[in-house]
């Protein structure tokens, strides 16, 4: 069996696989095998997910393969996990506090550690590692600040639970870090125009006033901006997609 064929049959049986896995490492370089990969996992209906700025691969169902496969009540499904709703709108809370400033700490090369500092040559600097600048967030400020509007503490722990056996989330014990696959199968490009400029463009605005008027006091959570992010994921049957991405 060669390469491509065993990073295949690895991916399907793992689901995701790190960036620095020896054939991941070496498909992402090698144009020839990356090839092959790519052939033989459209010939499943499958298609290679990855992005630069996550620590992980995977893959997904190919838009050619998704109606034989998930017919037409899956194509027409806010989402293919069946996850329920207040499981979809924590996994949008849990997306923007975690992807949203990961992403702006990457596309700035600004290390997490170096906030503030100034860089003469900010460009020459290599895209930042997603785990060296993905928020870690608590727990226990989580269920303060969103608990009583995701179905309180039995609910949180249940939807967490969930997020995690998919992939999304990583759990050690009061931290709550970025899964393999957050930033890999939630398409940035539709969802965070949604939150940024969308529903949630008024509320953004308001604390970022509130944070210039008081700089000593942390915002507080926004119960509008958490309605609005509850919204975005379970009224819009086009944000959840079939072929593998929300």
């Amino acid at each position: 069996m060669d390469d491509a064929a065993l990073l295949i049959a690895e991916l399907l049986t793992r689901r995701w696989l790190p960036r620095s896995h020896p054939r991941v490492k070496r498909a992402l370089v090698d144009a020839e095998l990356f090839a092959q990969v790519e052939q033989r996992l459209a010939q499943s209906g499958l298609r290679w997910m990855d992005s630069i700025y996550a620590d992980h691969v995977s893959v997904a169902l190919l838009p050619a393969a998704q109606n034989g496969v998930m017919g037409e009540a899956g194509l027409n499904a806010n989402n293919n996990l069946e996850l329920p709703r207040d499981a979809q709108a924590l996994l949008v809370v849990l997306w923007a506090l975690i992807v949203l400033p990961k992403r702006e700490r990457q596309t700035s090369r600004a290390q997490e550690g170096d906030a503030g500092q100034s860089d003469f040559f900010p460009a020459a600097k290599p895209l930042p590692q997603a785990a060296s600048v993905s928020p870690v967030l608590s727990y226990k400020a989580l269920l303060e600040d969103y608990g009583p509007q995701l179905g309180k503490k039995l609910r949180l722990d249940a939807n967490l639970k969930l997020l995690e056996r998919h992939g999304f989330i990583l759990r050690r014990q009061d931290e709550i870090a970025e899964g393999p696959l957050l930033d890999v199968l939630l398409d940035y490009d539709v969802l965070a125009p949604r939150i940024l400029d969308g529903a949630l463009a008024e509320v953004l605005v308001r604390e970022r006033a509130a944070e210039e008027s008081e700089p000593n006091q942390p915002p507080a959570p926004d119960h509008q901006a958490l309605a609005a992010m509850d919204m975005e994921a379970s009224q819009d049957q086009g944000s959840a997609r079939p072929d593998g991405r929300l």
